[in-house]
């Protein structure tokens, strides 16, 4: 088999996964392209180990170790997104910029504290 092949595939993945996480608004499709172009990557490491006939197997044993990290980046993300979606209502990228929560009453600044921080 030759290396373009899995070379092909990976870079098309790769692009799939680049497209979607700059066009989507969704944070889970987002984090699905993030793991498109990991998979990307794991497919790369792998194809090269095979093509360079490796006796330790390190394309492998990278392999290994980039989908464990995946796993654990996956569980995380998708944790946040719904603490996120729970408070927010939303999971929409655009509109999770500011993760601040909104001021109270009690915390308002009087009109003296606001002219001192524009100065």
């Amino acid at each position: 088999m030759h290396l373009a092949y899995p070379a092909v595939l990976a870079a098309l993945l790769f692009s799939v996964g680049l497209y979607g996480v700059l066009a989507r608004r969704n944070a889970i499709l987002v984090l699905m392209s993030v793991e498109l172009m990991l998979n990307a990557v794991n497919l790369n490491l792998v194809a090269f180990d095979v093509w360079l006939r490796d006796t330790l197997h390190a394309g492998q044993a990278l392999t290994l170790f980039t989908i464990a990290i995946a796993a654990a980046e996956i569980g995380i993300g998708l944790a946040i997104v719904l603490m996120v979606y729970r408070n927010r209502g939303t999971s929409d990228v655009d509109r999770l910029r500011d993760t601040r929560e909104a001021a109270s009453a009690d915390e308002t600044p009087s009109a003296d504290e606001k002219a001192e921080a524009t100065a």
